[in-house]
């Protein structure tokens, strides 16, 4: 019998959902279906330890072919943070790196986990040792275009969650989650209708809706709490980018205050980074998906 390819955590996570995956879609390496897949991509996320070892996610853009896939286990990305991105130090040469390739206008996404094996001036260069698709469930259709480039504001390191990234948070369909456990790192997508996030002073409330049995962000969690989070306006191209410590929650009535939730995170935000008209990318009113339309907002909740 083949080794499971899931870690002791995603294991447990799936035995506490009472769920359970062969993962036979998990490989340490990339078909050719996902390698060309990779070179359509206009933007990638990405998913990065900082000087703590605490996760940090964030996104990198470039023109359709910045990613390309010189083998099968192996990708080469033409593009590296700003500066100013609090993840930018994370992906250096040796690190770990989740990343998460998402076309939005097909809904259509692929994992390619591993380790940065070079960073030189403009690119990175990835050993790839797990890669894996996801359903297109949740997923919000949108379209993009390149916005002209203009210098954005530097990075706002925030003490606590203002007023505008509240209001981000409350109206966002889409976020992107980064966690980690000893056996590496995995940045995943989550989405559901404006409102799906809760937000309780600096504690955000995030559900967990039927998905694939995998369990990846639950058993990195069950192992490792700190997380991190990245919400897009994708109005403006603006990033607010959450660092914190999550708890899950398998059971209970809190549940029962959101339609289709499974399970729930509460993540308590410990860090918070604000980066206004960071990406050279404007998208245009999303399509929502119809598994998010199946879905609810909270019922009775009054943002604290």
């Amino acid at each position: 019998m083949d080794a499971s390819p899931f870690h002791e955590g995603e294991l447990e996570a799936q035995a506490r959902a009472g769920e359970s995956s062969r993962g036979a879609g998990i490989r340490d390496f990339m078909p050719d279906q996902h390698r060309d897949f990779f070179a359509l991509l206009p933007y990638l996320f990405a998913a990065g330890r900082d000087a703590r070892g605490k996760p940090i996610a964030t996104i990198l853009t470039g023109p359709e072919g910045f990613v390309t896939s010189p083998a099968p286990n192996a990708l080469a990305i033409a593009a590296l943070p700003g500066p100013d991105d609090p993840a930018n130090a994370a992906l250096s040469a040796g690190a770990p790196i989740g990343l998460l390739g998402l076309d939005l206008r097909t809904r259509r996404r692929n994992r390619a986990n591993g380790i940065i094996s070079e960073r030189d001036g403009n690119a990175l260069r990835i050993a790839v040792t797990q890669s894996f698709g996801n359903c297109a469930k949740y997923i919000q259709l949108r379209q993009h275009a390149f916005a002209p480039t203009t210098a954005g504001t530097a990075a706002e390191e925030l003490t606590s969650l203002d007023g505008a990234a509240r209001d981000l948070i409350l109206r966002s369909d889409t976020l992107f989650i980064a966690s980690g456990s000893e056996s590496g790192l995995d940045v995943s997508h989550r989405g559901g209708r404006p409102g799906f996030v809760r937000v309780e002073g600096g504690r955000l409330t995030v559900p967990d809706f039927a998905g694939n049995s995998y369990f990846n962000t639950f058993g990195n969690l069950l192992r490792e709490p700190a997380t991190a989070l990245l919400f897009i306006d994708f109005a403006k191209g603006d990033l607010l980018q959450l660092q914190g410590t999550a708890e899950i929650v398998w059971g209970g009535p809190e549940l029962a205050g959101l339609d289709g939730a499974r399970r729930l995170m509460h993540i308590e935000v410990t860090r918070a980074w604000r980066r206004k008209a960071a990406l050279p990318l404007r998208w245009a009113e999303p399509e929502p998906a119809p598994t998010t339309l199946a879905t609810g907002t909270w019922r009775s909740h009054e943002a604290a």
